[in-house]
C-alpha cells in the first residue's frame, strides 16, 4: 500500500509543526493523482503514528483536483478522478497539471493550553503548582 509512504510524510510534517505537543487532528490536501482515500490514509497513519505525538490523531483529507487538457480537442477541465477522460470528447489522451501535491494545511493540538504565547495564560493565570 502506497498509503504508508504518504502517511510517513504526513507524520514527519505533523511532528515538525507540533514541536512535541500532542496532536488530535491533521488536515491534509492531497492531489487526486496520489489516489488516496481518507479511510485508507487513516488506517496507514494509525499504524505509522503509534507511539508518536500524533498517536490516535485523525487525518482529514481534502482531495485537490488535477487540471486536464485534452490533446485531441483542446478542452480543459479539472477532475478529482485520477482516471479522468476528456469532458468534451471522451478521449483519454490528456495532459495533466498538478494533482500530485501533498500539503499539511493544519493541525489541531490535543491541549491548547500548552501552546506557547497563549495570551490568556500569559496574563497572570498560572498553570500548575504554585
Amino acid at each position: 500500500m502506497h498509503e504508508f509512504g504518504i502517511a510517513e510524510a504526513i507524520l514527519t510534517a505533523v511532528e515538525k509543526r507540533a514541536d512535541g505537543r500532542r496532536v488530535r487532528r491533521a488536515r491534509v490536501h492531497a492531489g487526486a493523482l496520489l489516489r488516496v482515500t481518507e479511510p485508507a490514509i487513516n488506517q496507514a497513519f494509525s499504524s505509522i503514528a503509534d507511539g508518536s505525538v500524533a498517536e490516535g490523531a485523525h487525518v482529514e483529507l481534502v482531495i485537490v483536483p488535477v487540471r486536464v487538457t485534452c490533446r485531441s480537442c483542446g478542452s480543459t477541465s479539472t477532475s478529482t478522478d485520477p482516471f479522468a477522460v476528456c469532458a468534451g470528447c471522451g478521449d483519454t489522451d490528456l495532459d495533466t497539471e498538478g494533482g500530485d501535491d501533498l500539503v499539511l494545511e493544519s493541525i489541531q493540538l490535543a491541549e491548547a493550553s500548552h501552546v506557547p504565547g497563549n495570551s490568556r495564560r500569559d496574563r497572570g493565570n498560572p498553570v500548575g503548582p504554585s
